[in-house]
């Protein structure tokens, strides 16, 4: 039954809406309110000046040179040039190495040769080129540094992998194979000269394992790995500045990439020599044909802390010509892959396995048959 407007009840609900909100009195008018509202907010959203540095690395550097160190009287255990090495490496981790057994004929020898690979062609560089897949190989320059950077340095990391070598000789057929050999003569001295130093190290460092579990969770490349540097001829001092920082930061970033005990550098020729760590910045000039010692990662963690890291980055200038310089990552092999060499020349073959069991099988059967019939 519809329902009439007559019978609907005489007072409805009565919805009403709000009050309105109450406004500013009538001696401020809403221009007023929008300028302090202005002024608060160029006050509080005001960014700050900010000064940056200029440059990455601090100006101040301290001038001090590493003592120079006969191998051949270190390895005998003298005392003096013991005691000597211990100190600089605790000090600024690092000391020149003379005396060292390699012939600078031949080092010099390995660098002309070497300088054969920064000659191929940009595309065949490209093709070996290194990334996450492949830790070997050419540096590739990013950004606004790839026109200035390969005219002032260029990278090229050498390791013992067959892998490296197949793709080497795939673009330069020719002469890689000779460089091949040398760099693997190179590499095998300079690790003897390694093994003795960490040994020496090893001895005054009492109470200390050479082999941490964090340095066993690293990579596990195959033999040491060599990264080989093309210091670019005279340029602006320029570029040559802005350049430094963006060396020693790629310098650092292979670092990282290559956990190692000592680095060994070859980098005769050059003008300065810098160490780079926690502490500060040390510059020095190297002496001639001598091998630059500095100490990897490995090395400060099994000495806990006694012996710090550092990174060291040669300095060539007023040259005429390209200059190589080449820095040898070392560590010793550890003591689980010298447990997993011996365990596997001991394993058994499987079909070795299955003729055993047979054997077993046969003379059980054998035997139930005898007590049997005796």
């Amino acid at each position: 039954m519809a329902i009439s407007p007559e019978s609907m009840p005489e007072n409805p609900i009565d919805f009403r809406a709000p009050p309105p909100s109450p406004i500013a009195s009538g001696r401020r008018s809403s221009v007023t309110n929008d300028e302090v509202l202005t002024e608060f907010l160029e006050h509080s959203l005001r960014v700050p000046d900010l000064i940056l540095p200029d440059k990455i690395f601090p100006r101040q550097k301290i001038v001090e040179t590493p003592p120079r160190i006969d191998c051949q009287s270190l390895i005998s255990g003298e005392s003096d040039s013991v005691l000597r090495m211990l100190d600089s490496i605790a000090r600024i981790g690092c000391f020149q190495l003379v005396n060292f057994g390699i012939p600078s004929e031949f080092i010099r020898l390995v660098s002309v040769t070497a300088a054969g690979i920064f000659q191929l062609p940009p595309e065949k560089k490209e093709a070996v080129s290194r990334s996450l897949e492949r830790p070997y190989g050419f540096e590739e320059v990013h950004g606004d540094h790839q026109e200035a950077e390969s005219e002032v340095s260029e990278e090229f990391v050498w390791c013992k992998d067959e892998s490296l070598k197949l793709d080497m000789e795939g673009i330069w057929p020719t002469g890689y194979s000779n460089f091949s050999k040398k760099m693997e003569t190179l590499s095998s001295d300079i690790e003897k000269v390694a093994r003795k130093i960490l040994q020496i190290l090893h001895e005054n460092c009492p109470g200390k394992s050479m082999y941490g579990n964090d340095m066993m969770q690293r990579q596990d490349l195959i033999g040491s790995v060599c990264c080989l540097y093309k210091h670019g001829r005279n340029f602006l001092a320029d570029q040559w500045a802005s350049s430094l920082g963006y060396d020693v930061m790629r310098m650092l970033i292979r670092g990282t990439d290559y956990s190692h005990a000592l680095c060994l550098h070859i980098c005769d020729g050059s003008s300065e020599f810098h160490v780079y760590s926690k502490k500060g910045w040390v510059s020095f000039c190297p002496d001639k044909d001598a091998l630059i010692v500095t100490v990897g990662d490995r090395t400060q963690v099994w000495s806990g802390g006694q012996y710090k890291h550092v990174f060291g980055w040669p300095i060539f200038k007023g040259e005429d010509e390209d200059s190589i310089s080449m820095a040898f990552l070392y560590s010793p092999p550890s003591s689980n892959s010298s447990s997993s060499k011996t365990s596997k020349g001991k394993t058994v073959s499987l079909g070795l396995q299955a003729i055993l069991a047979i054997i077993l099988t046969l003379v059980c059967h054998f035997l139930v048959y005898f007590y049997k019939e005796v």
